[in-house]
């Protein structure tokens, strides 16, 4: 059951692709390839689980509602993309998605989860709203943003390969190193995980051994800290 809400900021709106019918809420931010095919088979991953499911549409200022297939051919029209996107007024859009899936009567404590580019945004709306729960995958924007932990209260997984061409291995270690100390923190390194080797529908990236690992902390994470 798909369904599209929108989600009004003072500039604008933009829509926000919400999958479930009751239970905790995980606001889903995108990889670069937009609100496509992907993040609907995630989606319905954590739906199975139990959750509600929202993914907004964090292109909408570039071009609205704008989507890829995940492959090598798309990568130079995903990475203008993500190279246009205003961070600042970006982060302030997923934090307005938040608060509009904290609204549906549905939902009940909310938590955060981003892939890439989105995993760098869910750190950073962690970082900027109250959430109870974090997760991210390979944010290539997290180990030069460390300084941001000390606002994030919320449970944190972070997720990344070891054997990422995009994160070097020594900047997955500034991370790990930074996460070490903290309680309800914790770091997951697939060491055999290139970039993105979580993404089943891009078959350039998708590495299933490392995925499935990946998966099932995910899935006790949130289980523990997104209880129905």
């Amino acid at each position: 059951m798909t369904r599209t809400e929108k989600v009004v900021v003072p500039d604008g709106e933009f829509d926000l692709t919400v999958w479930g019918t009751r239970g905790p809420g995980i606001l889903l931010l995108q990889e670069i390839f937009g609100v496509g095919d992907y993040m609907e088979a995630v989606a319905e991953d954590l739906v199975a689980l139990g959750f509600v499911v929202a993914a907004p549409d964090m292109f909408w200022r570039i071009e609205p509602n704008w989507s890829t297939a995940h492959n090598e051919e798309a990568l130079p029209k995903g990475m203008s993309m993500a190279s246009q996107f205003d961070w600042e007024k970006g982060v302030g859009d997923a934090v307005a998605a938040l608060g509009v899936l904290k609204g549906l009567p549905e939902v009940g404590r909310v938590g955060v989860l981003g892939f890439c580019f989105g995993g760098t945004l869910a750190y950073l709306v962690a970082a900027n709203a109250q959430v109870d729960s974090l997760v991210s995958f390979y944010g290539s924007g997290v180990p030069d943003m460390l300084d941001k932990l000390d606002a994030i209260e919320a449970p944190t997984q972070f997720h990344f390969g070891g054997d990422d061409a995009y994160i070097a291995r020594e900047d997955v270690a500034k991370v790990e190193r930074a996460v070490g100390q903290r309680e309800r923190m914790e770091i997951h390194v697939q060491e055999d995980g290139g970039h993105a080797f979580h993404n089943r529908k891009a078959p350039m990236f998708y590495q299933p051994e490392p995925a499935a690992r990946a998966w099932r902390l995910t899935e006790e994470f949130l289980r523990r800290t997104l209880p129905a």
